[in-house]
């Protein structure tokens, strides 16, 4: 299958300190994504981890991103908490403002913020939530891009003020028939077999769709795709994909601001 003058930004969620080895694999992941989602300290991470993970991405011009989620550790950021809208915009401004501080301290510029895991998934679906973290990525730098769920409310609360938007899709991870995707609980909702994930984003690629874990056939454009840098054999999958869209004459670029 060739596809010809295609772009595509392959992200990846790291800097989160747990299933990878510190300087092993997770910065080794950085030589096949364009953009990296980097935890702030409230769902993993702490500053050591987020000043490497920052001078390794920026060593490889790889565009940076702020990955915030909630204050659960111990949850790893994946359990729903009953939050404000104005809970979501401090906590935001709080970690988007603390990696942007390891940005300018070497040099390069923040370029995106992507929200983790429960508060992602609860803002994909509550508007309220949606704007507010909309709110807080244009209030602390209104040239950030806002990573958003394609098809989501995220999505249409970034257009409601102007900021840039990159609509997300999952190399990784199956769908639900609303479009959300499939908890993670939930058997399927892990894509592990790589030959599966590159025919998934093959068909987001070239046909604008994606099937759901029930066999629907869903709408979906896409911008940029993400890979999950926790999973199990992480470094082979990122390689693997990033050689299949080289291959199908994909170009590998993070979004323009």
């Amino acid at each position: 299958m060739e596809m010809t003058m295609l772009g595509i930004d392959l992200n990846c969620d790291m800097g989160e300190g747990f299933g990878v080895h510190p300087g092993g694999d997770d910065l080794a992941l950085l030589e096949y994504v364009t953009s990296a989602n980097i935890a702030c300290g409230f769902h993993a991470g702490d500053p050591a981890i987020m000043s490497r993970t920052v001078k390794a991405a920026a060593a490889r011009g790889v565009a940076i991103g702020a990955h915030p989620g909630l204050p659960d550790l111990q949850g790893f950021g994946r359990r729903v908490m009953h939050v404000s809208a104005q809970e979501v915009y401090d906590l935001t401004v709080y970690q988007v403002g603390a990696l942007r501080g390891f940005t300018a301290a070497v040099g390069v510029a923040l370029h995106h913020v992507k929200a983790h895991g429960a508060l992602y998934n609860m803002a994909a679906r509550d508007v309220e939530l949606a704007r507010a973290l909309c709110r807080a990525v244009r209030d602390v730098s209104p040239g950030l891009v806002f990573y958003a769920l394609a098809g989501s409310a995220m999505v249409s609360a970034a257009e409601e003020i102007g900021l840039a938007v990159a609509r997300e899709a999952f190399a990784d991870r199956s769908y639900q028939d609303d479009g959300t995707l499939t908890p993670r609980g939930q058997p399927g909702a892990m894509i592990a077999d790589l030959e599966q994930s590159i025919t998934q984003v093959r068909r987001m690629l070239a046909d604008g769709v994606v099937h759901s874990l029930a066999g629907r056939e869903l709408p979906l454009r896409a911008d940029t795709i993400c890979i999950h840098g926790d999973q199990p054999g992480a470094l082979d999958f990122a390689r693997g994909l990033a050689t299949a869209l080289r291959r199908d004459r994909v170009a590998l670029r993070a979004p323009a601001p």
